[in-house]
């Protein structure tokens, strides 16, 4: 069947139309994108502006346009940090369903840290054995580890290279004084719950998931998108300490000059390496291979077995 998802995160709004039935793989068949950067779009109490919720109601009617010409039989919609963490996020679903017809589900920090593992267990199978896996989104960072297809430990924490680089790195470039602020603030919250995984004994097999790992797998090296989602990408903790430095130097017009690192994400690349290193050096990750699959091929699964059950 053709199968539609449509992920509201914190950066980017994303229609991912697949062809898929249980028991195989599915191939993606269409994106629709934008980079709507919700996470941004916020008064000072981190209410979503009435321009943010606007662009959010005309890209889901665009993306139903583009589900409706591709044939998509079922759309799966959802959103994360964005609206689960603004104290308007209820009122924007409302709007958004009354305005489009879709229903928006708001998953929990927990939910997208389980999914994700779902989608990464999936892709490299038992042989990879204890898994731990990283997502850095716009809003938040999930963490996942176990030996089986459900994870042992899945949380959240309020980590998004978006939220961290609106909220304590301004400037462009940022004071060095705020980049190492950042990362003290960082290192410190991150070893508060460093317990739930490091309990569950070493991992065989350490992943990073999602665009901010791809960016800083890119610059340090890791092969582009353009050679297939089959070959080994990784980010080395040793690389990504060279570029830190680097990074803390530039601009975001710099940084938009990198390979793999977009205009939109060219700001937030910082604090999102500044998660990266705290969580691989804390976790005593040498190196996170990144896998082509996160949160929506999680959904997409989960919705497979769901009907294979039913069959």
């Amino acid at each position: 069947m053709r199968l539609g998802v449509l992920d509201v995160g914190s950066n980017t709004v994303h229609l991912l139309v697949v062809d898929a039935h249980p028991g195989a793989p599915p191939v993606p068949a269409h994106s629709h994108k934008t980079e709507l950067r919700l996470a941004e779009l916020l008064d000072a109490a981190g209410r979503i502006r009435a321009g943010g919720a606007d662009r959010l109601v005309a890209f889901v009617r665009e993306a139903l346009q583009h589900a409706e010409d591709k044939g998509v039989e079922e759309l799966l919609a959802f959103a994360t940090s964005a609206l689960r963490d603004a104290p308007n996020g209820d009122d924007v679903l409302t709007r958004v369903t009354a305005q489009t017809g879709v229903d928006l589900q708001v998953l929990s920090g927990e939910d997208e840290a389980r999914l994700t593992f779902l989608a990464v267990r999936r892709w490299y199978g038992w042989s990879a054995g204890r898994l731990l896996v990283l997502d850095i989104g716009g809003g938040s960072l999930e963490v996942a580890s176990g030996a089986e297809e459900e994870p042992a430990a899945a949380y959240s924490v309020p980590f998004g290279a978006g939220r961290l680089t609106r909220d304590l790195l301004p400037g462009d470039p940022p004071d060095p004084a705020a980049v190492k602020e950042l990362r003290r603030y960082v290192r410190a919250a991150f070893a508060r719950d460093l317990g739930r995984v490091v309990r569950l004994g070493a991992v065989d097999h350490a992943v990073g998931t999602s665009k901010t790992f791809r960016s800083l797998a890119r610059i340090t090296g890791a092969a582009p998108s353009t050679d297939g989602p089959f070959v080994r990408r990784v980010l080395r903790h040793g690389a990504l300490l060279e570029w830190l430095p680097r990074l803390t130097r530039m601009s975001a017009a710099q940084r938009v000059e990198l390979p793999g690192v977009s205009a939109g994400r060219a700001r937030q690349l910082l604090a999102g390496a500044v998660v990266a290193d705290a969580a691989m050096d804390l976790l005593g990750v040498p190196e996170l291979e990144i896998c082509p699959w996160a949160l929506r091929e999680g959904i997409i699964l989960r919705r497979l077995d769901a009907l294979a059950r039913q069959a």
